[in-house]
C-alpha cells in the first residue's frame, strides 16, 4: 500500500460512511420522538438515565467488536469474555481481599490475555475468527463457572466498587445532571478507541488489514502482530465492560454474558462498520449502540412482547447489513 493510493480510498470511504451515520443518526431521533409520543414515561429522566446506563455496557463491547470487524474479523466472545473479566474482579477483590485498583487492573489484564490468545489463535494458528473466538467463547464461559463455583460472586465488602458504573461524579457537582460515571466511562473509552483508530499506526493497520490483508503482507508489514495487537485491544475493552457490568450488578455473575455478543456486533452493523472489514467508526458504534437500546427500552414501556422485540431487532440488523452491502456496491 502507498500513501498515495490510501487517501483516494479513504475519501471514499469517508463520503459514503458519513451518510450512513446520518441516516442512523435520523433513525435514532426518529425512534426518540416516536416514543415520546406514545409513552409520556419515555422521555422521564430516570428512564434517560436507565437508557444510557444499559449503553455504557453495551457501547463498550461494541467498541471492542468494532476494532474486530474493521479487520475484516469477528469476535464471538465478547459477552462471554466481559463476564470472566468480572469474575476475576470478584475473586481479587472478594477472595483476597485486596484493594480495588488491583481488581480493576485485573479484570482489563485478563481481558487482555484472553485476546492475546484468540489473536494468535487466528493469526498464527490460521483458525478462522468465527471459530476461533466461538471455541474461545465457550473456553471462557466455562472458566467463569469453574472458578465462581457457579455462584455470583457479591462485592459489598468492597467500598467504592458500585461508584465504578453506578456513582455520578457530575451528580455531585451539578445535581441536576446525574449522569452516572458508566456513561462517562463509556465516552472516554470512544475518545480513546477513536484516537487509536486515527491517529496511531495501530489504527492505520487495523483498517489496513480490513481492506487488503494480502497486500499489507506484501508490503513487509507483519500482519500477525498487528492483528494480535487488535484482539488483545479489543479485550482490554472488554475487561472494562465485564467492570462497568459488576459494578451496575454488585456482583460477578457467571453464567451472565451469552447473548450479549449479538447486541454489541448489530451496534456495530448498525452503526455503519462493514462486516468486509476496511470501514468503520466509534461514532457510528455508539449511534448504533444508542439505537439498539432505545428500541429495547421504547418497546418494553409500550409493553411489546420480548419475542417481538427480538424480531425487530433482528428486521433492523438485516436492513443494516442489506445497507452496507449497496453502499460497497457504489465503491
Amino acid at each position: 500500500m502507498t500513501d498515495t493510493a490510501a487517501p483516494a480510498q479513504k475519501s471514499g470511504i469517508r463520503i459514503s460512511g458519513a451518510f450512513h451515520r446520518l441516516l442512523a443518526f435520523s433513525g435514532l431521533i426518529a425512534l426518540v420522538v416516536v416514543f415520546s409520543l406514545a409513552s409520556p414515561n419515555f422521555m422521564q429522566t430516570q428512564n434517560i438515565l436507565a437508557i444510557l446506563q444499559a449503553t455504557s455496557v453495551n457501547g463498550v463491547l461494541a467498541i471492542a467488536a468494532t476494532l474486530v470487524i474493521i479487520t475484516g474479523g469477528i469476535d464471538l466472545s465478547v459477552g462471554t469474555l466481559m463476564t470472566f473479566c468480572a469474575v476475576i474482579a470478584g475473586v481479587i477483590l472478594t477472595y483476597f481481599g485486596l484493594p480495588l485498583p488491583l481488581g480493576v487492573l485485573g479484570a482489563i489484564l485478563a481481558g487482555t490475555a484472553s485476546g492475546l490468545v484468540s489473536g494468535t489463535v487466528i493469526a498464527k494458528l490460521k483458525v478462522p475468527p468465527f471459530i476461533a473466538t466461538l471455541g474461545m467463547m465457550l473456553i471462557l464461559k466455562g472458566l467463569s463457572l469453574v472458578i465462581s463455583g457457579t455462584r455470583p460472586i457479591y462485592f459489598n465488602d468492597t467500598p467504592g466498587f458500585t461508584q465504578i458504573s453506578q456513582g455520578s461524579i457530575i451528580g455531585a457537582l451539578v445535581p441536576a445532571l446525574p449522569i452516572p460515571n458508566g456513561v462517562l466511562i463509556l465516552f472516554a473509552v470512544a475518545l480513546i478507541a477513536a484516537f487509536v483508530l486515527g491517529k496511531t499506526a495501530l489504527g492505520r493497520y487495523t483498517f489496513a488489514l480490513g481492506s487488503n490483508e494480502e497486500a499489507v503482507r506484501l508490503s513487509g508489514v507483519n500482519v500477525d502482530r498487528w492483528k494480535i495487537a487488535v484482539y488483545a485491544t479489543a479485550g482490554s475493552i472488554c475487561g472494562v465492560a465485564g467492570l462497568l457490568i459488576a459494578s451496575r450488578l454488585n456482583s460477578a455473575q457467571p453464567a451472565l454474558g451469552q447473548g450479549y455478543e449479538l447486541d454489541a456486533i448489530a451496534a456495530v452493523v448498525i452503526g455503519g462498520t462493514s462486516l468486509s472489514g476496511g470501514r468503520g467508526t466509534v461514532l457510528g458504534t455508539l449511534i448504533g449502540a444508542l439505537i439498539i437500546s432505545v428500541l429495547a427500552n421504547g418497546l418494553r414501556i409500550l409493553s411489546v412482547a420480548q419475542e417481538w422485540q427480538t424480531v425487530v431487532t433482528g428486521t433492523i440488523i438485516i436492513l443494516a447489513v442489506y445497507a452496507d452491502i449497496l453502499r460497497r456496491r457504489t465503491l
